[in-house]
């Protein structure tokens, strides 16, 4: 896979981004926003140190919630060599990060695979794939060699609500299949033997559960229980959702999640038996979760 005809993420463009960007609003050239320590990922990624995380600029979902979206839809970064790249991995890992954490890099991956491959004599930390699920599983298996830990959402089941949000019709169709690909690869979960709390491989599905939505999310995790294997994957459902960007045009997620809904996604979880994994309090809808992009540590 190339960024002369791009095929990386299910949109499928074609695009020759060496010319013009593709859907995803990205060139071939790397373009990043912030690289530092992030607390606030899942206790398993961000541990005690952080988690050396990278954020890329671009996505190749349209999201009229996102949090990040002066880096997904405005295109806000800079430009990075690949060489770059590989020493802000090792900046990262002096820093003392548990893990390098690539945050939507799918329209990037074969630049990082590259800077990877630079940084691999010297970077001994895994590495976390940090993705809206919109994936390809062939894509998912080409670049397979170099990620550790998965760390995909399942934003929707029901493809009305993805092609509203996000412009993705398909979404439930392609995110669970790369799901189901990246429990395969994986093989399981494994964790840390000097620090056992800590993901050193394995998948981390994440589920936020949106305003007015609760009857999908309960789909999903009907979905969870019925076709993916137990004990092989973490379940992560976020109650965090904040009304940001374009929400204020869309009456019904204009708003935060209530007690009500948050508590009955998480009751049905529980009556299913998903409980591995990790549940938010309520009070984690809180917009200074999201980080400043100042392009620090770029």
């Amino acid at each position: 896979m190339n960024y002369e005809s791009c095929t990386l993420c299910p949109r499928m463009c074609g695009a020759d981004r060496t010319k013009a960007p593709g859907f995803c609003g990205a060139s071939h050239q790397i373009k990043a926003a912030r690289a530092a320590l992030h607390q606030w990922e899942e206790p398993c990624i961000s541990g005690t140190a952080g988690s050396g995380t990278v954020f890329f600029s671009g996505c190749t979902l349209k999201c009229v919630f996102c949090q990040n979206y002066p880096l997904s839809h405005e295109n806000f970064g800079k430009e990075i060599s690949t060489a770059r790249l590989a020493e802000i991995f090792l900046e990262l890992q002096e820093k003392g990060a548990h893990n390098i954490n690539l945050v939507t890099a799918t329209q990037y991956l074969p630049s990082i695979r590259q800077a990877l491959e630079l940084a691999r004599p010297e970077l001994h930390i895994p590495v976390v794939y940090n993705s809206g699920g919109y994936e390809r599983t062939e894509t998912i298996r080409e670049f397979s060699d170099c990620i550790d830990i998965w760390l995909p959402d399942l934003k929707y089941y029901d493809s009305s609500l993805s092609e509203k949000y996000s412009a993705a019709q398909n979404y439930f169709s392609m995110a669970s299949k790369a799901i189901k690909e990246m429990i395969r690869i994986s093989g399981g979960l494994a964790w840390d033997p000097e620090n056992p709390g800590l993901l050193k491989k394995g998948v981390v599905i994440r589920h936020m559960v949106l305003p007015g939505a609760k009857e999908d999310s309960i789909r999903l995790l009907h979905w969870i229980k019925e076709e993916l294997p137990p004990g092989q994957f973490l379940l992560s459902i976020l109650s965090q959702y904040t009304p940001f960007y374009k929400s204020s045009q869309y009456p019904e997620i204009r708003r935060r999640i209530t007690t009500y809904e948050y508590q009955k996604v998480v009751d049905t979880a529980i009556e299913l038996g998903l409980t591995d994994g990790y549940m938010q309090e309520k009070s984690s809808a809180k917009e200074e979760y999201t980080p400043p992009f100042d392009l620090s540590g770029i």
